[in-house]
């Protein structure tokens, strides 16, 4: 079976979440690529991972169907990872992302996405301060799990805003 190309992950992706925008309104593909550019330096696989980050969680695309489309396993396998099950809390689904590198690399480009202040100030005030204390909790027990310089890469790509945290 060919495996397939990122533009034809992207393509997939973009199918996969058609008619879907996020919280403040943008169609919901151009989230999953801003945290697939966050993973351009550590190479194709991750992108891949990073593109379908939300596919198993938010469309009726299953495990399988990543597979049967030629998605190479390990994608899959990070794409599952980072998918919050129906009832798992979330920091327990944070503390067994860290558990594996390149599902924290994801997992820090979409909690770096999802905390630029461009789109934060979009919400409510209520829930601008209740998903900015989340994310930064996520970032707590993300970030200490790989290396700094791994960690700047995704950050300057994704939200440099953030990079002040480091310092």
């Amino acid at each position: 079976m060919h495996s397939p190309t990122l533009a034809e992950v992207d393509a997939f992706a973009a199918r996969a979440h058609i008619g879907q925008y996020d919280r403040i309104g943008v169609p919901y593909i151009e989230h999953v690529r801003a945290v697939a550019a966050g993973m351009a330096a550590f190479g194709s696989g991750l992108q891949m991972a990073a593109l379908l980050h939300d596919v198993l969680e938010d469309t009726p695309t299953s495990p399988e169907d990543l597979l049967a489309a030629g998605i190479p396993a390990a994608v899959v396998a990070t794409v599952r990872r980072v998918t919050r099950a129906p009832g798992t809390d979330y920091r327990a689904m944070l503390l067994d992302i860290v558990t594996d590198h390149a599902a924290t690399l994801v997992k820090i480009a979409d909690n770096a996405h999802n905390s630029r202040a461009d789109r934060a100030a979009h919400l409510p005030e209520a829930d601008r301060a209740r998903l900015a204390g989340r994310y930064r909790d996520a970032r707590a027990v993300l970030w200490p799990a790989v290396a700094e310089a791994d960690l700047r890469t995704v950050l300057a790509a994704v939200n440099p805003a953030l990079l002040i945290e480091l310092d």
